[in-house]
């Protein structure tokens, strides 16, 4: 399977960071969160998201892997950062996401890794 290179739209991988980004922009609806808290993960959500349309757009993207993976680094750290990490609900939230979003980005990295490859193999020649 690794032979064949992925096609656009269909990586399990990418799906799950897009769902969890999603989750993580729409949850200061629903999680109590001061605003800063709010903003942050409405921003850090939304930018999971474009980057995990542009994996699953692009399978061959690697770099793209990475600035996901980065992203769940920073939607974990949020907390910290933003001051809501006494806020549990929204607290939660950000770490179990950037947990989620970094290990499924990270996992991706190998299947993006060989499509690259593919791609770029097959317009060399022999």
């Amino acid at each position: 399977m690794a032979d064949t290179p992925s096609k656009p739209w269909t990586r399990v991988q990418d799906w799950v960071t897009l769902i969890a980004g999603a989750f993580l922009a729409l949850s200061a609806i629903w999680v109590d969160v001061s605003t800063g808290g709010a903003w942050a993960m409405v921003v850090i959500g939304v930018a999971i998201v474009g980057l995990a349309l542009v994996a699953l757009a692009m399978p061959g993207a690697v770099i793209d892997e990475w600035a996901t993976a980065a992203g769940g680094v920073v939607a974990f750290v949020a907390p910290w950062l933003f001051s809501y990490a006494d806020q549990s609900g929204a607290a939660w939230t950000s770490w179990v996401v950037g947990v989620v979003v970094t290990l499924f980005a990270l996992a991706a990295i190998p299947a993006s890794l060989a499509d690259y490859r593919a791609q770029h193999a097959a317009g060399s020649p022999a």
